[in-house]
Parts: C-alpha cells; sequence; structure tokens
C-alpha cells in the first residue's frame, strides 16, 4: 500500500487514522534524533531521509540525479516500516541493533535487509530508534555508500 502524497504533511495525513498516532510518534522520534545534514522528502511513496544533493552532488547510483537516500518511514498495509540503509550497509550496526532490541521490546524484531516491520502498535521501542538514528552521520553514511555500493 503506497500513499500517494505531495508532501511530508500531506503524507502525515493520509496515513490509516488507527495508526496515526503511533506512525507521528515513530516519524517524530526519527526526525528529532537524526544527525544534522539530512533532509527530508517523499520518495517512492514513502517519507525519506537522505543527503542532499548539495551536500553530495553524485547522489544515488540507482536514480542518477536523486539525493543519497538513508532512512525511510512507510505506512504499509499490515505494519509501519521502518528502512534503514545503515543496517543493511554495516554488520556491526545491524548486529549492535539485534543485541539492543530484547531490551526494549518483548517482541522479536521481523526485519529484511534494511526494513523493521512492526505489527503492532502498542510495542515499537521509540527509544531503541531514537539511539539507531542517532548512530551514523551524513559522513558516515557518504563513506559507507561509497565503501559499499559505489565499487
Amino acid at each position: 500500500m503506497q500513499i500517494q502524497a505531495i508532501s511530508i504533511e500531506d503524507y502525515l495525513l493520509k496515513v490509516p487514522e488507527e495508526r496515526q498516532e503511533v506512525f507521528r510518534k515513530v516519524f517524530d522520534t526519527v526526525n528529532d534524533h537524526l544527525p544534522e545534514g539530512f533532509s527530508q522528502s517523499i520518495s517512492s511513496g514513502m517519507i525519506g531521509w537522505g543527503v542532499p544533493l548539495e551536500r553530495y552532488p553524485a547522489g544515488y547510483h540507482c536514480t542518477p540525479g536523486a539525493p543519497l537516500p538513508f532512512m525511510a518511514l512507510a505506512s504499509q498495509k499490515n505494519f509501519i516500516a521502518l528502512y534503514h540503509m545503515g543496517i543493511y550497509a554495516r554488520p556491526e550496526l545491524l548486529n549492535w541493533f539485534t543485541e539492543e532490541f530484547p531490551k526494549y521490546s518483548k517482541r522479536k524484531p521481523d526485519m529484511g535487509k534494511s526494513c523493521i516491520r512492526f505489527k503492532k502498535m502498542d510495542d515499537i521501542p521509540l527509544e531503541l530508534l531514537a539511539r539507531l538514528s542517532e548512530k551514523m552521520t551524513v559522513e558516515e553514511w557518504i563513506e559507507t555508500y561509497e565503501s559499499n555500493f559505489k565499487k
């Protein structure tokens, strides 16, 4: 389920009513804890945070001329999804996250390569998501991206 939106606020208003409050909490948590320098946008039907072209003119290799994506947040049909390219690109960050998760949630993490899925709205570990959001600066993400994806 992709939400067609023209702005961040438009997206937030179109999230299904039953998950609007928790979705906004996740959005605010990520937004408030990301290091300075990432910019927000709507991309691929999601709210995204990335490295603006002014800071990294090479942009994203898959979509020339587009900012370098870093994190994204989406309201999917059956869950909220948080995508974090750092946990995909840095095994030590993934290991940290999966080791910390049980300290913040009674559930197992439901994850894909860069995706963290939350199906139960009452058990989203916001404090852990805040810590994850703080873990990588723009400079560190560019360095990681270039060493992993631009070979």
